[in-house]
């Protein structure tokens, strides 16, 4: 059993901006106008963290590098050994304490330094991704055995480059997520290249990306368009960045024909951009499958914009949400513990039965702190039940679930309106003082007894 989290320290020792520092600092962005400056101070508090990960029993934790922090300009011309030293302690004691940390390289945060030379839409940031991966490999990989190139491609294209609510909020739909999302996959692969040639033989590690995706299914089920829409919109969330990683090399059909049919009518040339036979494969650049899962949706055909270029016109599929299904928190957040289970037997049908790692999910609250939750206390219960199912009954590989997340921290543009933690944080206490939720003390007893072999 895992938990993930991140946050703070936003300039301290050295530290280069990120765009989402830019970002919260802007105005008019994030709820309250709240920003990650300190957040729950993980950076000052680490110490704090490490108790409250001892306090749950965990095995494993999942933690992000800032790639700011480490390289303030983006580039390995300036390190910044605070920063190195910060993270080499971090791992250091947990690996002191028997958790194994799984390491993400990047999660959202791009050094601004690269964003002011054009970002994740200049083919070079993948180049200098790939130059940040060896670096960190060559640093921490001795200690490392389980990596995340990048966290929720699909999140940093779409809602950053498209929606524009995510940094760097941009919006220019219909071509600049397509490719900020190319990108993306090409640098993963030149990471993941990297470590296969340069560091696995002496480290006997293991890299992938995650990938985040709802589960989907038709809302009639008897209809053929709502069919046909599921399966379009499944291939542009979980099939747009596992496709050419699992299966083909390159982007799934039904996506590529639905972008260019939008695209001739408008009179312009494709917008999802091919993969070069120059640059590293991308096919097989994954040792695992890590997986994002949150929440469900019913699927219907129709949802575009008109004639206007845009995703969901490329789409045409839009997304229901079954009045069964309770929300928990947030809006779009309806609790579906067997979607996961469904999810996971899919990936194993349709990826070649990988090995499978959750590497986030979780259940918010927002509104008066409740620090008796019974509902996400039942929550983890639930899903860790399907996840069981999954890998039981199914047989897939399932190798480890991450809950998001440790600590209620700064959840992007919800600012800290919104609590996922198995510790809540107090934002109005300067030494952020975490108490633990009585959902964390029933997660610490699944994982006493999973250690313990029990049912």
């Amino acid at each position: 059993m895992n938990v993930c989290v991140h946050g703070g320290g936003w300039q301290a020792d050295g530290k280069g901006a990120s765009i989402w520092d830019t970002f919260t600092h802007e105005g008019g962005r994030v709820f309250g106008e709240q920003n990650g400056d300190e957040a729950c101070r993980s950076y000052e508090l680490w110490d704090e963290d490490l108790k409250c990960i001892q306090t749950l029993g965990l095995t494993h934790y999942r933690l992000s590098l800032s790639w700011a922090r480490l390289l303030p300009d983006g580039n390995t011309r300036h390190v910044n050994q605070k920063g190195v030293e910060y993270y080499n302690k971090v791992i250091d004691d947990l690996l002191a304490c028997n958790v194994s940390p799984m390491v993400t390289l990047y999660h959202f945060d791009l050094p601004q330094a690269l964003q002011d030379q054009g970002g994740w839409k200049s083919a070079g940031t993948a180049t200098l991704f790939d130059s940040y991966a060896k670096f960190c490999f060559h640093t921490f990989g001795d200690r490392v055995k389980l990596w995340i190139t990048i966290n929720e491609p699909f999140v940093c294209a779409k809602l950053g480059h498209e929606d524009g609510i995510h940094a760097p909020g941009l919006k220019e739909p219909g071509t600049a997520a397509y490719l900020v999302g190319h990108n993306m996959l090409r640098a993963h692969a030149m990471a993941w290249h990297s470590y296969d040639s340069l560091y696995r033989a002496q480290q006997e590690g293991a890299v992938s990306l995650a990938i985040n995706s709802d589960w989907l299914e038709p809302l009639n089920a008897g209809c053929t368009e709502d069919i046909a829409a599921t399966e379009r919109l499944l291939a542009f969330t979980l099939g747009w960045f596992a496709w050419p990683v699992f299966v083909t090399g390159d982007y799934p059909e039904v996506m590529r024909s639905a972008i260019d049919a939008q695209s001739e009518k408008s009179g312009c040339s494709s917008r999802l951009p091919s993969f070069s036979k120059d640059e590293p494969a991308i096919l097989g650049t994954a040792d695992f499958f890590a997986l994002n899962y949150y929440t469900s949706r019913k699927v219907k055909q129709g949802g575009g914009c008109g004639e206007k270029l845009c995703m969901k016109s490329d789409r045409d599929a839009g997304e229901v949400l079954d009045p069964s299904w309770p929300i928990c928190g947030v809006s779009w957040l309806a609790v579906v513990p067997q979607g996961l289970r469904k999810l996971l037997k899919y990936i194993k049908n349709n990826f070649n039965n990988p090995a499978v790692y959750v590497t986030e999910n979780g259940f918010s609250q927002v509104g008066p702190l409740q620090t008796e939750d019974v509902q996400r206390a039942e929550f983890y219960k639930d899903t860790i039940a399907e996840v069981a199912k999954a890998l039981q009954k199914d047989e897939v590989n399932v190798r480890g679930y991450f809950a998001w997340s440790l600590l209620d921290n700064f959840e992007w543009a919800d600012g800290f309106s919104v609590r996922f933690g198995l510790f809540h944080v107090d934002f109005a206490d300067a030494k952020r003082k975490r108490t633990l939720y009585r959902s964390g003390r029933e997660y610490a007893k699944i994982i006493s007894k999973n250690r313990c072999g029990q049912s």
